[in-house]
């Protein structure tokens, strides 16, 4: 196997990954949105809908990075585990963890690609620490490093 092929195995495997995770994260926004009230908590009511829109965007830009490569983009699951969402503190750790997750995934991405495929990525790891402070998450030097 080539250098060239094997980088390409391993992009398409991150981008993989990558996939898989804006696919639970979609399931989990719809979740967590059921779960906020737009009246009593706008703001968190708003991240919850801003993130989804960003989630499902995402996704989508990710099948179909996949499909320009000849790769089949994994499908959604039929099931996810979806955490107790009991109380307002329940949400936001389950924000807060999607996006953690998220991040190790973008910040693998970023090493395994190049060119317009890593600003992408990188433009991803930079929106998902942003979305990690809003969940109350404490700023890091390398967001996504804890992931990886």
């Amino acid at each position: 196997m080539t250098t060239s092929e094997t980088t390409s195995g391993a992009t398409s495997s991150a981008l993989q990954a990558v996939l898989s995770l804006e696919h639970a994260a979609v399931q989990l926004y719809g979740l967590l949105g059921g779960q906020t009230s737009l009246t009593a908590e706008p703001a968190r009511h708003g991240l919850i809908t801003a993130r989804y829109a960003v989630h499902r965007e995402r996704r989508d830009d990710v099948a179909s990075a996949l499909r320009r490569r000849g790769v089949e983009p994994t499908p959604a699951a039929s099931a996810y585990h979806l955490p107790a969402l009991g109380s307002p503190a329940a949400v936001g750790a389950a924000g807060l963890e999607l996006e953690q997750q998220c991040a190790g995934a973008y910040a693998q991405l970023v090493s395994q690609s190049e060119g317009r495929l890593r600003r992408w990525a990188i433009s991803a790891l930079g929106e998902t620490a942003l979305a990690e402070l809003a969940w109350g998450a404490r700023p890091a030097s390398f967001p996504g490093a804890d992931e990886l």
